[in-house]
Parts: C-alpha cells; structure tokens; sequence
C-alpha cells in the first residue's frame, strides 16, 4: 500500500489544488446579493407645472393661441360648438399640423370636442362614438 499511498498523494494535491481555483473562480465571478436592489424601471417625474387648458373658440383666429399653449407643453381641450361647420374643420386642419409639428397627440372626446396633448403627456383609453346616438 505504499505504493498507492504515494500515488495518492501525488494526484490528491493536484485534485485539490484544482478545487480550490474553481471555487475561488466562482467567488469571483458573483455578486454579493444586497437586501437592497436598484428599481428596475424609472419614474419619471412629471412637472408641477403642467397644466391642462380649456377653450371655447369663436373664431378661426384663436387656433393660433391653442397652438401656442401646446408649443409649451400644456394639453389643450377645444369645445368647437361655437363656430360654424366650416371654421371647426379650418381649425381642426390647424391644430392637427401644430400637433404633428410637435410629436404630440390629437383625440376627439366628445361631439364637438377634441384633446391636444404634447409629446410630454400621455393619454390613457379611447371613447367609443359608435354607441353613442347624436
């Protein structure tokens, strides 16, 4: 048994000393686990001063003042009950280029009523026109 002893202690320390460099290896390749862990996605904070405006045009004009608003990244409700069939569709052809013009965001809510929104302001849900009876 000598033999094999010696045989075992030649080969033995080799084995470990293999183990060793793999468990050390292993150490080092993995990141401690931390109680405390980085969001895994980002808030952006939405500014307190983002407002929303309502208007009520009368005439084709206005739309300019709308337009502007929505330039400074403020969402816009228009009511266009006020004006004639013709001037609604003026402005309308109006503000959609200002919208597109910007990268934001044109919705109709209601029958005569439609929402602006900046590229800064998301919007949630559509409203179904085809239930409704006008």
């Amino acid at each position: 048994m000598g033999i094999f002893d010696k045989l075992k202690d030649m080969v033995a320390p080799e084995v470990e000393e293999e183990e060793d460099l793999l468990e050390q290896s292993t150490l080092l390749e993995t990141k401690p686990i931390s109680k405390y862990e980085e969001p895994k996605t980002k808030v952006s904070n939405i500014n307190a001063n983002t407002k929303m405006v309502l208007f009520e045009p009368r005439s084709f004009e206005e739309a300019e003042e709308i337009a502007r608003h929505l330039k400074q990244r403020r969402a816009c409700v228009v009511n266009l009950h006020k004006l004639s069939k013709e001037y609604a569709q003026r402005t309308i052809d109006f503000l959609t280029g200002a919208v597109f013009a910007l990268d934001g965001t044109i919705q109709k809510i209601a029958h005569n009523a439609i929402l602006l929104t900046p590229d800064s302001i998301g919007v949630e849900g559509e409203i179904d026109f085809d239930n409704y009876n006008n």
